[in-house]
């Protein structure tokens, strides 16, 4: 099995323009194809979201149109960016609810959110604060000229400075923090840090530099821990291995960091490679937000070789072809989403999709495959990106991280 990246010193697009991501590298491009345009009460009950406390489902910042082929009716449009952004800017430093992942050592400890993370204290916990940073920087990279970009800008000002960062850093560096956010909010931090670097809005380079110490222990984190770490973690929720290797050789690359990206590639061959038959047919749990099967393999399209990666697929998933099994190619069905738990199955919808469409673009051109993979997709996006913006803050806290992901990747 040939393996890529800097194990073989596989050729990389670093252009990191989004326009010219995943979506547009395939022939899944036809998907975004539709403008999606928020209604102006859309808008409005997104930029109230930190006040909103209603049972009612509000309309979607993202509203895919009755009667649609399959492969057209989602875009990231500037109308679109501007709701999400909205979303975001009510979400990341809104600091109460708030569920800290806090191991108190002494009676020092105990302090509310803010005073313990002084960035990343908004968005209800700690990773969704940081993604909800991202989409920020993300929003703000494809559209620098939105009706937003100054509040965000000012939103980002204030968390991304040298004092915040270094006080973020040494939060990890405490006693009892060994395990914190790991890997997924480690994940998201470094996917905030490559957005920074790629980001051309000049306040930028400030951020950059006020993220360097916490970057610094994070990538030490993940240096540290995946050679300890004997067998990966497979649950579709936040400790799933693939997922938090992913983002992390994606921000290797991104950032020439070529001990993590080649730790990273061999800890995903090690842990994945010589799987066979993921029992997709099991799926999904509950809570999941990630298709583990799904997952795993758009890690190993990253570092398997074009040629063979459809070869490996086929032992691992052999039912895609045929869009099997069923409970995998279709949508999970969301039965509440105030529940905090259920709502992440809205999540696993969002994350299916741009699984989906990311494994479809490393095969090769009339693979069938492709098509069962994208028509997949489709079922999974327009599940779920019409109840981003839910009325309920279990989903609206963290939703919005996912669809911008997932439409502009």
């Amino acid at each position: 099995m040939t393996v890529t990246g800097c194990l073989h010193g596989r050729p990389r697009d670093q252009s990191g323009n989004p326009a010219l991501g995943r979506l547009a590298r395939t022939a899944a491009a036809a998907l975004i194809a539709a403008v999606i345009v928020p209604s102006a009460k859309v808008v409005e009950a997104a930029a109230s979201l930190a006040a909103a406390d209603t049972a009612a489902e509000p309309a979607s910042p993202v509203h895919v149109p009755a009667g649609e082929d399959c492969f057209a009716g989602f875009a990231l449009t500037r109308e679109t960016a501007s709701a999400f952004a909205r979303i975001a800017l009510g979400c990341v430093q809104r600091e109460y609810p708030n569920k800290p992942g806090h191991v108190m050592n002494d009676s020092t400890d105990i302090a509310g959110p803010a005073a313990l993370h002084p960035a990343f204290y908004g968005c209800f916990d700690w990773h969704s604060a940081v993604h909800g940073h991202w989409m920020l920087v993300r929003l703000l990279r494809i559209y620098p000229d939105l009706p937003e970009a100054e509040p965000i800008r000012e939103a980002l000002g204030r968390s991304l400075t040298p004092q915040k960062m270094r006080a973020e850093a040494g939060y990890f560096l405490q006693a009892g923090r060994q395990s914190f956010e790991r890997t997924y909010g480690w994940a998201w931090l470094l996917k905030l840090a490559a957005e920074v670097r790629l980001c051309g809005d000049p306040p930028a380079r400030d951020w950059e530099r006020a993220l360097e110490p916490l970057v610094e222990v994070i990538v030490r984190r993940y240096i540290e821990f995946l050679p300890r770490q004997t067998y990966p973690i497979r649950r579709g929720v936040h400790p799933n291995t693939a997922f938090g290797v992913a983002l992390a050789l994606d921000y290797a690359r991104t950032a020439g960091a070529s001990e993590l990206e080649c730790l990273l590639e061999q800890r995903a061959l090690d842990y994945f490679l010589d799987d066979r038959d993921c029992p997709a047919g099991w799926e999904p749990d509950g809570d999941d937000f990630f298709s583990p099967c799904l997952m795993q393999a758009d890690l190993m399209r990253r570092v398997i070789a074009a040629r063979e990666f459809g070869l490996w697929l086929e032992g691992f998933l052999p039912g895609l072809a045929r869009d099997e099994p069923a409970t995998l190619m279709h949508p999970a069905h969301v039965s509440d989403r105030s529940d905090p738990k259920i709502v992440h199955l809205d999540g696993l919808n969002l994350s299916r999709a741009w699984c989906m469409l990311g494994i479809s673009g490393a095969l090769p051109p009339g693979d069938p495959r492709r098509a069962t993979l994208e028509a997949a997709a489709c079922r999974h996006a327009r599940a779920a990106l019409e109840h981003v913006a839910s009325g309920s803050y279990e989903g609206e806290h963290w939703l919005a991280s996912f669809a911008v992901y997932l439409l502009s990747e």
